[in-house]
């Protein structure tokens, strides 16, 4: 093909209408399909910008009604409207938070769910989409000329432009996902400014030979590896002023440059900051016009309702094949929002919500590690288990010394408020005569209790053979375990409503005789916190108070 026919053929691409219908903004209804740039010029297809993306597929979820944050839980009130709000405005956001209050699972998420898939040359580092390329190079690319760079531009990176050189029309493309054109980059004092926005790199130029300012000499930073993607910049902040510097032109005219290189680069990317409020409101940590520039702040927040936390936990943690009773999600989750509101701890630091999260796995690895693996049982945490999840009980004191003793000790504390509050709940509505009849039970005896003993077998011990003696007290104990069932299946729902398939929160028969000696342990402690109290707990029985 002549020089004339591959400019006729790309100026005619670019001015004509596409030839498509679109599935989301920018993508053809057979994109799958479509692998050579000369497939795409025939299509004639647009490139449609990140931000203009997010917009255009959040508002078709608005009008379907469909899930626009999977996995983001609790903010439905507050941050998901913000979010909406500065996306369909196509503004650059800060996320301001604690620790664990899921911004930059937000951003991940923003990408991933409304970034459309996009035409990439294929191997490249900065996505490359051919149509780049305005149209006078593209055409003398095809011929296999060189583009005149009477305006220093970066377009596509020099390996891209000699792909589409060397193989013409039949350029292979991939269609890359919002997902992997998702940068993360935690601001650490280590990152430097090259690192953000490249660098002329002395490698390429001693080995290759390259000019010091030719294009094949660029390294590309961060910024052009996130191109039509979304740059997430964790505790911005934290980044030194000159680095802040860096990123203000790209959020003041949505491009760059490095050094003395004299070329432009445009990243034609979302960028989502993220601070921790402390540093947030210091004056003097972000620089007044970066701050200025990021046009939408939006607050977040920790769950709110018990609900939204345990979903959360349970939708977040990486376990084996369990089941997890809801009362249990209740009693840690419970100690975690009670230490986001104990004067104990240090509440400007936070308690993050990965303390519900890893505590829901050390439970479960507790309960394998006591009783799953050497009686071959589905793992199930027990009321028992509980004290191993100080080892994630990552808080700190503020009244108190901060030591590991004081430290424990208010662990403890809430983790018996939790426990009274979750058991007496699960009691609710046994009468005072039953208190009683179990009062006269425990007279004489005790009922031994532990993380080893098992909830069925042919031990004297097992909780099944000393329910025999206590009558009263194994009634009350079917009546919670009946609850449970019933309290597992709303909660069930509840998951299935925000779409978050749960495996560990559905019964199965394999559970129930563990589900009934947690239950049991759940009514023995209960029997501890009535008012009259019936039980006392002295190493390791429930006797009569």
């Amino acid at each position: 093909m002549l020089a004339q026919d591959f400019e006729n053929l790309v100026n005619r691409s670019y001015d004509a209408d596409p030839k498509y219908s679109e599935i989301m903004a920018g993508v053809p209804e057979d994109y799958r399909e479509i692998k050579t740039l000369g497939a795409l010029l025939e299509i004639n297809y647009k490139v449609i910008g990140a931000k203009e993306q997010l917009r255009r597929n959040l508002a078709s979820k608005i009008r379907s009604n469909t899930t626009r944050y999977p996995g983001i839980i609790g903010f439905d009130d507050d941050v998901v409207p913000a979010l909406d709000r500065a996306i369909l405005s196509r503004h650059d956001m800060m996320l301001v938070g604690q620790i664990g209050q899921a911004k930059t699972r937000i951003a991940q998420t923003i990408a991933e769910t409304l970034l459309s898939p996009m035409p990439v040359v294929r191997g490249s580092i900065t996505n490359d989409c051919p149509m780049d390329l305005p149209a006078s190079h593209l055409a003398l690319l095809l011929g296999d000329k060189e583009p005149l760079m009477s305006s220093p531009t970066f377009y596509m990176e020099s390996a891209s432009m000699n792909k589409i050189r060397n193989s013409g029309l039949d350029t292979p493309v991939d269609w890359v996902e919002g997902r992997d054109r998702f940068k993360y980059v935690l601001a650490t004092p280590d990152i430097s400014v090259k690192d953000l926005v490249g660098q002329i790199d002395a490698i390429k130029v001693t080995k290759k030979g390259t000019e010091l300012y030719e294009m094949e000499s660029y390294s590309p930073g961060q910024l052009m590896q996130a191109k039509h993607g979304l740059f997430c910049i964790d505790e911005l902040p934290v980044l030194d002023t000159r680095k802040q510097v860096a990123l203000l032109s790209v959020l003041q005219e949505g491009r760059f440059t490095t050094g003395s290189y004299p070329v432009t680069f445009e990243p034609k990317t979302v960028f989502v900051a993220t601070a921790n409020p402390i540093d947030y409101t210091h004056a003097g940590k972000i620089i007044e016009p970066l701050y200025d520039r990021l046009r939408s702040h939006i607050r977040t927040h920790y769950p709110k309702t018990l609900d939204d936390e345990m979903l959360i936990a349970a939708q977040e943690s990486r376990m084996p094949i369990s089941f997890i009773p809801v009362f249990m999600l209740k009693v840690l989750v419970r100690v975690v929002q009670k230490a986001r509101q104990s004067k104990e701890i240090n509440q400007d630091k936070g308690v993050s919500v990965r303390m519900s999260v890893h505590g829901l796995e050390l439970l479960v690895g507790e309960a394998e590690r006591t009783r799953a693996l050497s009686h071959k049982l589905l793992p199930l945490p027990r009321p028992s288990d509980i004290g191993c999840i100080g080892q994630c009980a990552k808080f700190e004191l503020a009244e108190l010394d901060d030591t590991e003793e004081n430290r424990e000790k208010t662990l403890a504390s809430l983790i018996e408020e939790s426990i009274k509050e979750t058991s007496l709940e699960y009691l609710k509505g046994v009468g005072q005569e039953v208190y009683e009849a179990i009062r006269k039970e425990f007279e004489g005896k005790n009922f031994l209790v532990s993380q080893a003993i098992v909830g069925t077998n042919s031990m004297a011990a097992s909780y099944e053979n000393q329910l025999k003696d206590f009558k009263s007290l194994s009634g009350v104990v079917e009546g919670i375990y009946q609850k449970a069932l019933s309290e597992q299946d709303r909660f069930v729902e509840v998951a299935k409503h925000h779409g978050i398939p749960l495996e560990s929160l559905i019964f199965s028969q394999a559970a129930g005789s563990e589900l009934r000696a947690a239950a049991l342990e759940l009514t023995l402690d209960g029997l501890c916190f009535t008012e009259p109290r019936i039980l006392a707990r002295q190493e390791g029985a429930y006797v009569a108070a």
